[in-house]
């Protein structure tokens, strides 16, 4: 278990109102945690501060050789008054996976779920309870070592932020248009696709930017070694329900295994739908929509939970999905995920962690 050291805000930050929008990813909280890490000690000194800028030698290697991780989770503020976690430990999990890959020094379940625990507790007043709100949670990990080379950092930083937020999308639940990118390349097998990396982040910009000019919200992106295979939307995981059949990429070290994604899979299984995860090809989408057998599309993810697509543009080919409208079970699955989180429904499956 960590001893935290706790050094409180003297100067708190104004709270948003609570009819104020909440711009995604624009606001922080007054607190933040921090933990260093230097080799043959391991990690040490974890502690929370007041939030304030970082200072790093310009020779950090994060800065050089992007060698940085990072997650995403939610804390919910239930009726009930209790604050709520969603599936934390599978961000744990996620969490040394990446940072397997990323030849980053893993941080024991327990330590990442009981840091994040104290962290919303102290911040627990900027937790907002307008619908479709929630406090995003931002851990992440950098390297820090001043030095000129390549090879992993001796030394590294774990911290976490808080920012309250509206939805991801301006669309909300409404159906959001997705252009499908067939000629740059965002990961591959055998990189680092399916870790929780800034530089498939990165790598999405190019192709994302030309999307949007184009009146697209996001990127579907296609296999990087034969430009047929669905992967994955630049922010989410993607899901199909084609001829009733709920079908998905599978992960195969190129994708992102998302925690809504797993959830998704669950629920729809425990409904008693059947549910593929496999290579799926977008010649197979696209005669699948001509047929008239594409009834849903939507992406899944912390940030936007559910979030449906109403229009797919592949090469100079429009699919729209359905009657515009969001389908039947991207809002059975949003209705009941955000059900969940925020203690309205049943948790048959313990996913949600109070923060006591």
């Amino acid at each position: 278990m960590l001893d935290i050291k706790i050094t409180k805000t003297t100067a708190p930050k104004k709270l948003p109102d609570k009819d104020d929008p909440l711009t995604f990813g624009t606001i922080f909280t007054d607190h933040m945690f921090m933990m260093d890490y230097k080799e043959g000690i391991g990690w040490y000194d974890a502690r929370i501060i007041p939030y304030q800028p970082i200072s790093l030698e310009p020779s950090a290697m994060v800065f050089h050789y992007g060698q940085e991780m990072f997650e995403g989770l939610k804390a919910y503020k239930a009726k009930d008054g209790r604050i709520l976690l969603f599936r934390p430990d599978m961000n744990a999990k996620r969490t040394n996976r990446s940072c397997r890959r990323l030849c980053i020094p893993e941080i024991p379940e327990e330590d990442f779920i009981q840091a994040i625990k104290e962290l919303v507790k102290i911040d627990s007043a900027w937790v907002p309870t307008r619908e479709g709100t929630s406090l995003y949670i931002r851990p992440f990990i950098i390297a820090t070592d001043p030095f000129l080379g390549v090879r992993p950092s001796k030394t590294y930083k774990f911290i976490i932020i808080l920012s309250p937020v509206g939805a991801y999308y301006p669309e909300g639940i409404n159906p959001v248009k997705i252009w499908i990118e067939d000629d740059y390349v965002r990961a591959v097998k055998g990189g680092i696709g399916e870790a929780k990396a800034g530089g498939n982040y990165v790598a999405s910009l190019k192709a994302q930017i030309k999307a949007h000019d184009e009146g697209y919200s996001q990127v579907l992106w296609l296999d990087g070694v034969h430009r047929k295979y669905v992967e994955e939307v630049g922010s989410m995981n993607i899901f199909f329900k084609i001829d009733g059949v709920v079908v998905t990429p599978e992960l195969s070290g190129s994708i992102l295994p998302g925690v809504t994604r797993d959830s998704v899979i669950t629920l729809c299984k425990s409904w008693g739908y059947k549910v593929e995860e496999r290579l799926i090809s977008i010649d197979e989408i696209y005669e699948a929509y001509q047929k008239g057998k594409l009834e849903e599309v939507f992406g899944t993810g912390t940030a936007a939970v559910i979030s449906p697509v109403g229009q797919l543009r592949w090469k100079d080919h429009i699919m729209r999905i359905g009657d515009g409208n969001t389908g039947p079970l991207s809002r059975k699955l949003y209705d009941s995920l955000t059900g969940i989180q925020l203690g309205k429904l049943k948790d048959i499956f313990n996913w949600t962690v109070v923060v006591e």
